[in-house]
């Protein structure tokens, strides 16, 4: 869980849109720093939960998983990109410092395909993830990985927004929901939230999705 070095898993995807090329290319023509600061979705969910296990699946430049590891959590950061986790890993140092930097464990991973440890985390979260396809195998995935009494956070862009042309960019919170299957195992918050970025062209409010689960015991 604390591993220092990135462990790398097989890329089997690269021919897909939004595959292992297309987030690479994405990070490198980027200016590093963008999203310096954590989700709020996830400072509102896990503001106020003990520190745990963490995963923070589709990490990119680790604004979220250095937050967690400065609150005590252990955290698993995984992306596909390998220029995201080196800018991540850089802001976990600069941040954190060396011995709560350790609190962090890097993985090169494509999560069109990777299975986490199941129950492994008393906290799963996921940002904009497009998995080819549908969110919805995705979704089963990071949920079979939260443990008993654990949290699942997934946001993804909402079906109204115009995010690149693919169908599998947006998704509505009522997806989300139906992608965990039967409602008897967790405790189920979804709605649709809105936020505001500002970029050179101004100011613009956008629409997500958002799912929040608690694993009943």
């Amino acid at each position: 869980m604390v591993a220092a070095e990135v462990v790398s898993v097989p890329e089997e995807h690269s021919g897909r849109e939004f595959g292992p090329a297309y987030w690479e290319e994405r990070y490198r023509a980027a200016p590093a720093g963008a999203g310096a600061e954590a989700s709020l979705y996830l400072r509102e969910t896990a503001g106020d939960l003990p520190p745990g296990t963490a995963l923070d699946a589709g990490c990119g430049e680790g604004a979220d998983t250095v937050w967690l590891a400065a609150r005590g959590w252990r955290v698993t950061a995984a992306d596909v990109s390998p220029t995201a986790l080196d800018r991540a890993r850089g802001r976990a140092a600069r941040v954190l410092g060396p011995e709560a930097a350790r609190r962090i464990a890097w993985v090169r991973a494509d999560l069109t395909d990777w299975t986490p440890p199941a129950g492994g985390f008393a906290l799963v979260t996921s940002h904009y993830v497009h998995a080819p396809g549908g969110t919805a195998a995705l979704v089963r995935r990071l949920a079979a990985a939260v443990a008993p009494g654990g949290t699942l956070l997934v946001v993804g862009h909402h079906h109204t927004e115009p995010h690149g042309s693919l169908p599998h960019a947006r998704v509505t919170a009522a997806d989300l929901a139906a992608s965990l299957g039967p409602a008897g195992g967790w405790e189920v918050t979804t709605g649709t939230r809105t936020r505001t970025v500002t970029a050179r062209g101004g100011r613009t409010i956008l629409r997500d999705a958002v799912l929040t689960g608690r694993r009943r015991l």
